[in-house]
């Protein structure tokens, strides 16, 4: 990024590659924290949920890491187009076994690794299902079968759905509501704040070696939040545009034009 050099920067401050610690705290993060350090004494199923773009992925990144590996095994998929069988194959194998050919036997296996996992090893399974909103009815009725531990009565995993704000909605189908009554904990995203893009901004910028992190104007960061709607993804592409456009104009700063003139090329 040539604008990089011309702000002092040493790289582009708004790509997704953030180490975790330099992650921004945002409301939604602290909140969506908490209530996934719950999770972790309580387990069971959680549900989380936002418009695209709102850090979903980036929250559950953050939340893995700081698992303890000797007592956490998290298991991560995104690919959500998958029929039961490919779903149960794919879990057998994330926790580290080979899967047998038929869906009666993967169904044992899976949940005699769940079993052994928590009971013997002392370590529990977190499954992770990202864009749980492309799940098709099969898996999801299949899942409220394959983590019913001694009737119900017991949850040794903690298995996370994350998706768009549709697979809330699918689950308030009646077809889905004995799985649904299973969901223990929930929380929906909803982005940046208005008054936090400033230092969302601010923090980037830092984080990439900005000697002044204050590029966005107070006005220009209102501008951001406008056309954004405080949607992290959309931030960064904004923001990203914007430097570019205020390198292209020898601009010092980015003022409210110069937003104006980025959100036009992008599009958004």
């Amino acid at each position: 990024m040539m604008f990089a050099q011309y702000f002092g920067l040493k790289a582009n401050p708004f790509v997704k590659e953030v180490e975790n610690a330099a992650l921004f705290e945002s409301k939604d993060m602290r909140e969506l924290s908490s209530r996934l350090g719950v999770m972790k004494a309580t387990r069971g199923i959680f549900l989380l949920t936002s418009e695209p773009g709102c850090g979903k992925t980036t929250a559950l990144r953050q939340f893995a890491d700081s698992l303890n590996t000797a007592v956490f095994k998290v298991c991560y998929t995104a690919l959500s187009t998958v029929t039961v069988m490919d779903f149960y194959r794919g879990l057998i194998i994330r926790m580290g076994e080979e899967p047998p050919t038929k869906k009666v036997l993967m169904f044992e296996q899976l949940q005699k690794l769940i079993h052994a996992s928590f009971h013997e090893k002392r370590v529990t399974p977190v499954f992770v299902l990202d864009e749980a909103h492309l799940l098709p009815n099969s898996v999801l009725d299949d899942i409220q079968i394959i983590f019913n531990f001694k009737m119900d009565a017991e949850n040794p995993f903690i298995l996370i759905f994350s998706g768009e704000n549709s697979i809330r909605n699918r689950l308030h189908l009646g077809v889905h509501q004995s799985l649904r009554q299973r969901i223990i904990g929930n929380y929906h995203m909803s982005g940046l704040l208005r008054d936090e893009v400033s230092d969302y901004l601010s923090s980037r910028l830092s984080y990439a070696g900005a000697a002044d992190p204050n590029i966005f104007t107070e006005a220009a960061c209102e501008s951001v939040y406008a056309h954004t709607n405080g949607l992290p993804r959309l931030v960064n592409n904004l923001a990203t545009a914007s430097l570019t456009c205020a390198f292209a104009q020898n601009k010092a700063a980015v003022d409210e034009e110069i937003v104006y003139q980025a959100a036009r090329d992008i599009e958004i």
